[in-house]
Order: structure tokens, then sequence, then C-alpha cells
């Protein structure tokens, strides 16, 4: 069962903050939203209900409707089914080094390099599943984590995805910063054609493949 987390606020928090320190903060989007506290912010707005968490569950659901002062409904059929805490597991013979998983985990919880084996990281995997769909050659399973996500996971978590989106928005001015030089300087330099990569993962797929039985 999950445990609620214990309120992380700031020193004035806003009725977002509140809600967004009782969701599990495993950014799964089964909500139907971009992330926790995207949920958040709408459940704050009224724009929706507070039961669209699978994994926070009953117990979440209860802490939501409580703080809003709305009656606890069932979980919502549509985004899904609580159960219990599930970890991503990689199959490391059948994983061709797509990077496409890596791209998809919002809390960096897979290690591993282009067209090289990878790996997840167990320990900071929140159980989104965002991994699973992206990957061309299936090799991702959810299994039984064997333990409950906690108030101090959810923290954790919390403070990945943060670090993860601080360094994405890094990256995109650092990649934006000398483009937007070079209009007045020098000539622009194109992209990359996207084409090469996809050539990979095609020549990726026909190995991984031609592996199995």
């Amino acid at each position: 069962m999950y445990a609620v987390p214990r309120a992380f606020p700031p020193a004035v928090p806003t009725l977002t903050d509140t809600l967004d320190a009782l969701l599990p903060q495993t950014q799964c989007t089964q909500c139907g939203y971009d992330g926790c506290r995207p949920y958040a912010q709408a459940m704050a707005e009224g724009l929706a209900d507070t039961n669209r968490c699978p994994p926070g569950g009953p117990g979440v659901i209860e802490a939501l409707s409580r703080t809003l002062n709305r009656p606890a409904r069932p979980l919502d059929p549509d985004c899904g089914t609580h159960q219990p805490f599930r970890v991503a597991l990689i199959d490391e013979t059948h994983c061709i080094g797509c990077t496409l998983c890596i791209q998809a985990c919002p809390v960096d919880a897979i290690l591993g390099a282009n067209q090289c084996m990878h790996t997840v990281i167990e320990a900071d995997c929140t159980g989104c599943e965002r991994c699973v769909a992206p990957c061309p050659v299936d090799c991702i399973a959810m299994i039984p984590a064997g333990r409950d996500w906690t108030a101090e996971d959810a923290d954790t978590a919390r403070a990945r995805y943060q670090a993860r989106n601080v360094r994405l928005r890094s990256r995109h001015d650092e990649d934006a910063g000398p483009a937007a030089r070079t209009l007045a300087n020098k000539p622009v330099l194109t992209a990359p054609d996207s084409g090469d990569k996809q050539d990979r993962i095609a020549q990726a797929l026909a190995r991984a493949r031609a592996r199995r039985p």
C-alpha cells in the first residue's frame, strides 16, 4: 500500500503546492496530465477530480479529497488500476541501445549509451512505465519491486524529476545560444539529419530480431 508523502511545501504554500505534496511523484501521466504537478494544478483550479492517480490509490484519493473538501470517489478506471509497486527491468540480451527508454524516463533512472546495453537503476525507478512503450524490441518488463513506495521515495523522485528538467532546459538554452549568435555573425549551422539515427535503430532492430529464436 502506498504511504501518503509527508507535506513538502514552501514557506507559503499554494493550494497547488499542497496537493502536489500529496501525490506520489511517479510522473506516470496516467492521470491524463503531464506529471504530478500539472495534475495538482488542475485539481486546484477545479478542472480535475481527485480520483485519477492509480499509483496513489485510495490513500492518496482520500488525502486529496479531504484537502479539497470533496467526497472521495473510487479510482477512475479510465486512468488504470491501483497495484503493488513495480519497477522496470530491461532484458539486457535483447537491448539494442537505442536510448529511447532513457529519453522517456522522467527521473534519469536508466543508464546506457547509444548502441550499448542499458540497465535500470532499481532504487531510482518510480514504476511509471513510460519506458515500456517506446522500446522498439519490447525488452522492458515491469516486475514486482518487493517493497512499498514510501514518502521518502516520493521526495527523492520529485527532486530527481526537477533536476532532470533543469538539466534539459539548460541544455536547450546552450543549444539555442550559439545558434542565435550565428544569425548575426556566421552562417547558421544546419541541424544534423535525424535519418542517420533512424538508420542505426533500424540496423540494430534487424540484429536484435536475428538474435531471437
